[in-house]
């Protein structure tokens, strides 16, 4: 007998309720899948950014903030060996330029330092003049946190000055130096601090700017913290009133009335 292919078949009550009940109170592979793939997928991404440049500010805001860090690029005048201003820049504290200019200096190039400043005969041809980037570098800088390496000689270069308890400077800070106040280049504290390679042939300002904000800021609580240990140290010793010295005079006289009792 032939049995017709459009007669329905009736599914037993019993076996309907039973899955019906293993589709609602069943094990979720599904689920669980995906939640190990979630798990992978975070970790690869970890390590990925742990080999981020530390150096590639984390955004693109170019505010001028309350920390600025500054370098300069030097070119000789004169007879060569007298350095003078060939570019600065200044980034704020998430690494984003706030300022980057080529410097006219005020007397002749005579060596323009490639090898190093990364400065061209073509990069001066349309610079800004000296007192022009002077005067704007004292408008970004003054009454802020300023940060460096080597601030001193940049700043004399720009023929400016800041206040010391204003200045961040990582050639000075104890804790980057060696034994016996040895004090260390800024690709060696990168190298050590910040596991980046810079200043490998021509330095770049920017970089170079970055590098010493970004070691200023991994650092910013022990550091701070220091320099106003130190400023209460120095009021201490200007309040002490010192001593008065005994004069030879009196020292004679003391002297003789000891001979004489």
């Amino acid at each position: 007998m032939k049995k017709n292919p459009n007669k329905q078949l009736q599914i037993n009550p019993n076996w309907a309720q039973l899955q019906q009940k293993l589709k609602s109170h069943g094990p979720k592979p599904p689920a669980t899948i995906l939640g190990k793939r979630k798990e992978r997928t975070d970790a690869e991404l970890d390590d990925s950014l742990s080999h981020v440049n530390p150096l590639t500010p984390v955004n693109d805001d170019c505010s001028v903030t309350d920390e600025v860090a500054m370098d300069c690029e030097m070119v000789g005048v004169s007879q060569g060996n007298k350095s003078a201003l060939g570019r600065v820049t200044l980034v704020n504290k998430w690494g984003n330029v706030i300022y980057d200019e080529f410097v006219r200096p005020l007397e002749h190039v005579v060596d323009f330092r490639t090898q190093i400043s990364g400065i061209r005969p073509r990069d001066l041809r349309k610079a800004k003049d000296f007192r022009i980037v002077q005067k704007r570098v004292a408008e970004l800088i003054k009454g802020r946190i300023l940060v460096g390496h080597a601030l001193r000689n940049d700043l004399k270069a720009l023929l400016l000055s800041h206040p010391k308890e204003d200045l961040r400077d990582t050639l000075e800070y104890e804790p980057f130096m060696r034994g016996e106040g040895s004090r260390r280049a800024l690709r060696h504290l990168a190298a050590e601090f910040l596991d980046v390679q810079i200043q490998n042939g021509e330095h770049c300002p920017v970089e170079d700017a970055r590098a010493a904000m970004v070691l200023y800021q991994k650092n910013k609580k022990a550091w701070e913290k220091r320099v106003k240990d130190q400023i209460k140290l120095k009021q201490k010793q200007k309040k002490r009133k010192p001593k008065k010295k005994r004069k030879e005079g009196d020292d004679l006289k003391t002297d003789v009335a000891e001979t004489a009792s």
